[in-house]
């Protein structure tokens, strides 16, 4: 009697033609519209799998995998995996992986665009614009700040943050400094043009702040109250790691009270809710976690999470060798 094939989970709808690439190896259950899954739906989901490809709305854990007997691979269609308890994983021998490098461009490109958009006050305008408030030129109209030749400060210096890191010194004239756990090789630091600075230094003198960090317990709320009040009252501050790094609330109050210009965001401590706060503020650019959101990057991302769980689970050319499994406790950048 032929052995039964493994049973995968799909969480979400991806692209029908490549999650179609599983049905060669597994029988798959796959969602057919976008799902909030509580977290008993999940655990029951992957009582019966074998592997799951997941997104970042599904949270993993001990809880959801403690009736799991057959689960032997996770494979999360991001870079970052925050929504998985990989200690609690690796524990029980469960490979997890994730989608590196594929979306470094693409969300390097939506951080600067989101900063450009934040300092020269594009939103704003356009809101203006469209309720019917531009009636006559004026000199003085929606002054915002200049990004050419200012002071790009980048928190977190991987591949993304590299990215925005050319673009600004390359494309822009900015001068470039970093805070980061570890010196860049000297090479790469030369093509960035980015200068190694302490964390006091990179809040003090940076026009515009661009953080593209990891989040950690020991990140969470980074820019607080107090990193906040190092800022210039004239700096911008831009988010497109997650949106723990920033107390929202301090983030509101220097906002309101004009001890920071402006803000863009595309990452939320509670996402899908808002900050009520930040919605009511006119100097906050918001997107909704769309860093990645290109056709042909989401494409790839999808493709690499589909052969990672493909080899996870001994099948295709890259049998027991996944291409980009998660070995270490840190979440990264998605």
């Amino acid at each position: 009697m032929a052995e039964a094939r493994p049973r995968v989970w799909v969480s979400q709808p991806l692209f029908d033609d490549i999650v179609a690439r599983l049905d060669e190896h597994f029988r798959v259950d796959a969602a057919r519209e976008v799902t909030a899954w509580p977290q008993a739906a999940i655990a029951a989901r992957l009582r019966e799998a074998d592997g799951a490809l997941v997104t970042l709305n599904e949270r993993i854990g001990a809880d959801e995998i403690a009736d799991a007997p057959r689960l032997r691979a996770v494979a999360n269609v991001g870079v970052g995996y925050n929504n998985l308890d990989v200690d609690a994983l690796h524990a029980r021998g469960i490979v997890a992986t994730n989608t590196p490098d594929v979306l470094t461009e693409t969300t390097a490109d939506l951080g600067f665009a989101l900063l450009m958009a934040t300092a020269r006050r594009i939103t704003e305008g356009e809101r203006w614009l469209r309720a019917g408030e531009w009636t006559q030129w004026s000199f003085d109209t929606l002054l915002g700040q200049d990004v050419h030749g200012s002071t790009l400060g980048i928190l977190g210096m991987g591949r993304i943050g590299q990215g925005i890191a050319r673009r600004g010194a390359h494309g822009f004239g900015m001068r470039v400094l970093y805070h980061n756990r570890s010196r860049l090789p000297g090479g790469i630091e030369s093509n960035c043009r980015a200068t190694l600075v302490d964390m006091d230094t990179l809040l003090r003198e940076s026009d515009h702040l661009v953080l593209v960090l990891p989040y950690s317990p020991q990140t969470r709320h980074v820019i607080d109250a107090a990193a906040l009040a190092k800022m210039k009252p004239t700096a911008t501050l831009t988010n497109i790691a997650r949106g723990g790094l920033v107390d929202e609330d301090a983030l509101a109050d220097a906002l309101a009270a004009g001890r920071l210009a402006s803000a863009g965001l595309d990452v939320f401590e509670g996402e899908p809710a808002v900050n009520p706060r930040l919605l009511a503020l006119r100097n906050v650019v918001l997107t909704p976690h769309v860093g990645s959101a290109s056709r042909a990057t989401r494409r790839a991302m999808a493709t690499l999470a589909v052969d990672n769980l493909i080899a996870a689970l001994g099948r295709g050319p890259r049998a027991g060798d996944p291409p980009t499994p998660i070995t270490g406790k840190a979440t990264a950048k998605r």
